[in-house]
């Protein structure tokens, strides 16, 4: 078998190993070692490899930003600012029509602005919202899928590790790819509240009312969130204004949260915050590594080199390649999490994105690729079978089928299609606050 043919054969012995539920950081690192092995015929080089990737890739100084961010989410969950935000969302909107679902999606873009992972927007804001909602008397489908939906902010808000790690992939601007999220993450937000609102006019008994809260009880609601918005101006503004650099202005960020947060935190709460920010980030940076393995394995086989010739071969207009990109991607959030994606992919997809002509200059493209990959590998995690948030949140409420956020969940997932669209076709909107 050529060596090109090993390299082909690798990825779908990688999509079974993750389907028989190996570890993906595992599975590719396995992958990889044994796929150097078998081309060089000697164990040598893949000891090699492991050590010089392991070495070269944590030294990387930027590397230091995602445990910073993790912490920030960590603290800021522990400390119970998710309620307060919840709090707030619910006090303005909560008693209007499928409003507490709306809240809790806001609550949702709020949260994600100081944590910047998924799975704990979804799991910290389904623990707080999902108990009133269902004394509401919502359907548990629609409260459960717009939960998940919702969870989705927290890598589509800025500051956002999945970001962070496809900005060091393609030596990018950090802030600048921050910027270029916040308008696409609104408008993820605004979608969705769209979404409730057009779910319940198809199914109006899928949510009750509630009587408004007077407008002083409003106000002191909204006036308790300054906190959160205080860090996000602090953090997104001052990395981008120059203040700080993104790890420095993470490690601030972490900081002022942790210091936010220390009365409701305590000894217990500092102690599990730590814990689980250690945990994450190993996990994350062992992703990191298998990944750095298995594209060396596939950089020896030539095979980003040859599906660069074959695509350019077909005769497609850059969107068109871009398009059957972003397709691709649609496919494989089915099966893999975000993380995982965007390290498998991006060093073979984007120097053919970089080598197309969109008529913008190159960080432009760089950037607005950047957003459409957020945009699509987030929606892999509300499609099922492995929709990572829907399981979160089902975890939670065990007595809501799976089958009926399924149902519900695809409202969603619609909206998000047409997000990706606009953007597609509209590049400017990802650009907008460049």
């Amino acid at each position: 078998m050529s060596d090109l043919a090993l390299g082909l054969v690798s990825f779908p012995l990688l999509l079974v190993l993750i389907a028989l539920r190996a570890p993906i950081g595992l599975a590719m690192l396995a992958v990889g070692a044994g796929g150097l092995w078998l081309v060089t015929g000697s164990p040598d080089m893949w000891l090699a490899k492991i050590k010089n990737e392991a070495f070269s890739t944590f030294a990387n100084y930027d590397l230091s930003v995602v445990p910073f961010f993790l912490l920030m989410g960590q603290f800021a969950t522990q400390g119970g600012m998710s309620r307060a935000l919840f709090r707030a969302a619910d006090a303005l909107i909560g008693h209007r029509k499928g409003g507490l679902a709306m809240a809790a999606i806001g609550a949702c873009a709020g949260f994600g602005a100081i944590c910047g992972s998924s799975l704990a927007t979804a799991a910290t804001m389904g623990r707080v919202a999902l108990p009133e909602m269902r004394a509401a008397g919502y359907a548990g489908g629609l409260s459960t899928a717009a939960l998940a939906a919702g969870g989705t902010l927290g890598i589509l808000i800025p500051p956002s590790v999945v970001l962070v790690i496809f900005a060091i992939l393609t030596e990018q601007n950090i802030a600048r790819l921050f910027a270029a999220a916040i308008v696409p993450g609104l408008l993820a937000m605004l979608g969705y509240m769209l979404v409730v609102a057009l779910y319940l006019r198809r199914h109006p008994q899928a949510a009750g009312t509630r009587a408004a809260q007077p407008w002083p009880v409003r106000l002191r609601a909204v006036v308790q969130i300054w906190q959160v918005v205080a860090i996000f101006v602090l953090v997104v503004g001052g990395i981008y204004g120059g203040l700080f650099s993104p790890t420095e202005g993470a490690a601030v960020g972490a900081a002022g949260v942790g210091l936010m947060a220390r009365a409701s935190l305590g000894a217990g709460g500092l102690r599990r915050a730590l814990l689980a920010t250690v945990e994450t980030t190993g996990m994350i940076f062992f992703i990191i590594l298998g990944a750095a393995v298995y594209n060396g394995f596939l950089g020896i086989t030539r095979v980003p080199q040859e599906l660069a010739e074959v695509i350019g071969a077909w005769g497609l207009t850059p969107h068109a390649i871009l398009a059957l990109i972003l397709i691709l991607y649609l496919v494989l959030g089915c099966f893999m999490d975000s993380l995982s994606m965007i390290l498998l992919t991006i060093p073979t997809f984007w120097p053919i994105v970089a080598g197309l002509d969109f008529g913008m200059e190159a960080e432009a493209t760089a950037i607005w690729f950047g957003i459409l990959v957020l945009i699509v590998v987030e929606v892999g995690l509300i499609t099922p079978p492995v929709g990572l948030n829907l399981f979160v949140i089902n975890a939670i409420v065990e007595t809501t089928p799976m089958s009926a956020t399924w149902r519900t969940v695809i409202w969603f997932v619609a909206s998000d299609l047409l997000r990706t669209a606009l953007i597609f076709a509209v590049p400017g909107i990802a650009l907008v606050m460049l």
